[in-house]
Order: structure tokens, then sequence, then C-alpha cells
């Protein structure tokens, strides 16, 4: 375990770990993490976003709220 984690660990009787407690942006960003390296599996997927991560196109956030009158 690492000193001042903010994981905090659930043991069993036994002592055991059997589960985690973390805090929730932790968890946000672990979870975005699993959902890349599961899109990444797909050579479709990794294409199309590889190709949005490189793409100098495009318009800002506040054209696109003017557009749809957000």
């Amino acid at each position: 375990m690492v000193p001042d984690s903010p994981v905090q660990y659930v043991s069993d009787e036994s002592g055991n770990a059997v589960a985690v407690i973390v805090p929730i942006e932790l968890w946000r960003e672990i979870e975005s993490e699993r959902e890349t390296a599961y899109l990444l599996k797909s050579d479709t997927m990794r294409t199309r976003l590889l190709e949005s991560k490189n793409r100098t196109e495009g318009i800002s956030l506040d054209e696109v709220r003017a557009k749809l009158g957000i």
C-alpha cells in the first residue's frame, strides 16, 4: 500500500483485502482509461480516435451553441 493514498482498502475477517474505496474523480479517470483501452482494441475505432485527436479543423463550442440555438 502507498502511504497517504486516497484509496481505502476493505478487509475480511482474515485481513485479506477484498475491496477498495476510491475517490470519485480517481474512479472516473480509471473508467475513462478502461473505455479508451476498449475502443483501441478495434482497428476502426483506433483509426477514428487518432484522426480526431490530430484534427485541426472544426468550429468552437460557442459556434456550435449558436448554430443549435442553445
